[in-house]
C-alpha cells in the first residue's frame, strides 16, 4: 500500500501568472506542482511579490504591460497567447525567454481565412447589404472551385489555411522563406513569388512580421497580381503596403479581405472600410469558442516540459531559462 509524502508547501513551488480568471480557472485543477497566480502585468500579483514570478501568461486583449518593461525583470519565461510576437523581444532583458502561442490560434485564424475567401469569391458581402436594404436579387459570382490560390507562409497557419482549402479543388501554391519539399510536396522559395503572382487569382498571407516580411506585398508585388485578384491577409497587417493596396482596390483593379490591417484599427473613414471589393474583419481570427481549451492545452504542455527539465515549445527566444 503506498503512502502519500509529505505535504507540499504552496511556496516552495515556482510560480506561474495568469492574466485573466477565466485562463486561472481553466489550467488551475490541472496544475499541482506550480503555484498559480492572478496576475495582469500591470498591478501586483495576487498572492505574492512581482519577483516571485518565473512563468508569466501576458494578457491577451490588453498591451498595457508593454509600457513598462521592468514588470518582466525577474521572469524566466514570458508566454504569449499570440502566434505573433513582432516588438515583444526588444522590450525583454536578456534573462528572460519569449514563447509564442504556437499552434493555438491556427484553426480559428484558418477558419477566417477561408471565410474571408468565400464571402469575396461568392459576394455574400453583396447578400448582407441586399439584405440589409430589403431586396431579393439573384447575383452571378466567382467560384473558389479551380482558382489559382498562393498561401505565402508555411507555419501552424499557413499549413492549417493549406488543409482547408485543399478539398475546395483549388489549383494550391505554397511558398515560404526558402525552398523546399514535405510531404505535400513542393514549397516554393519567396525569391520565386515574383513569377507566382502573376498566375494568382486569390493570394492569401500567413506570415509573421520581421524586417524581411514588413511591406513585402507593395506596389511591385499587388500589380503583379492579376485583375480582379483577391489578396488576404491573416498574419500581419504591416506585411502588405496599405496604400498600395488601397488604391489598387479602389480602382476595381483588386479586391481584398483582411483580418489584419496596417494601421490596426483602421480609422473609420479609411478607403478600404467603405471601398466596394474590400472586406475588413477587424482582427478576430483567434477570438473565438476553442481558443481557451487549446491555451489551456499549451500553457499545460509548456508547465509539464519544465517541470521536465525541457525546452518549452515555441520558442522565439531562450533568454537564460533554467530547465
Amino acid at each position: 500500500m503506498s503512502h502519500p509524502g509529505p505535504p507540499v508547501d504552496p511556496a516552495s513551488l515556482r510560480v506561474v501568472s495568469l492574466p485573466e480568471q477565466e485562463l486561472f480557472d481553466a489550467v488551475v485543477p490541472h496544475v499541482t506542482d506550480f503555484r498559480c497566480v492572478l496576475w495582469d502585468m500591470v498591478g501586483e500579483p495576487e498572492g505574492c511579490a512581482r519577483e516571485e514570478v518565473d512563468v508569466a501568461v501576458a494578457p491577451y486583449y490588453s498591451a498595457r504591460w508593454r509600457m513598462d518593461p521592468s514588470v518582466l525583470r525577474d521572469v524566466s519565461l514570458l508566454q504569449l497567447q499570440s502566434t505573433g510576437y513582432d516588438g515583444v523581444p526588444e522590450l525583454l532583458g536578456d534573462g528572460t525567454a519569449l514563447a509564442a502561442a504556437g499552434w493555438v490560434h491556427a484553426a480559428g485564424t484558418a477558419e477566417i481565412a477561408l471565410g474571408l475567401i468565400l464571402a469575396a469569391q461568392r459576394n455574400l458581402d453583396r447578400a448582407v447589404r441586399q439584405q440589409a436594404d430589403g431586396v431579393y436579387r439573384q447575383f452571378f459570382s466567382r467560384s473558389l472551385a479551380d482558382s489559382r490560390v498562393t498561401v505565402v507562409g508555411v507555419g501552424e497557419i499557413g499549413r492549417a489555411v493549406v488543409a482547408r482549402l485543399e478539398p475546395f479543388e483549388v489549383e494550391l501554391t505554397r511558398v515560404a522563406s526558402t525552398a523546399r519539399e514535405d510531404e505535400r510536396g513542393r514549397v516554393h522559395g519567396i525569391a520565386e513569388l515574383g513569377e507566382i503572382l502573376p498566375r494568382t487569382d486569390v493570394l492569401v498571407l500567413a506570415l509573421p512580421l520581421s524586417d524581411a516580411t514588413r511591406g513585402l506585398v507593395g506596389a511591385e508585388a499587388l500589380a503583379a497580381l492579376p485583375d480582379d485578384a483577391l489578396v488576404v491577409n491573416v498574419g500581419r497587417g504591416a506585411v502588405v503596403d496599405t496604400v498600395a493596396l488601397s488604391a489598387e482596390v479602389c480602382s476595381g483593379r483588386l479586391r481584398c479581405a483582411l483580418d489584419v490591417v496596417e494601421p490596426e484599427p483602421l480609422p473609420g473613414d479609411h478607403p478600404l472600410m467603405s471601398a466596394r471589393g474590400s472586406i475588413i474583419a477587424p482582427h478576430v481570427g483567434g477570438s473565438n469558442s476553442s481558443y481557451l481549451r487549446r491555451m489551456r492545452d499549451l500553457l499545460l504542455q509548456q508547465l509539464a516540459a519544465l517541470r521536465q527539465g525541457r525546452a518549452p515549445q515555441f520558442l522565439a527566444s531562450p533568454g537564460r531559462l533554467m530547465i
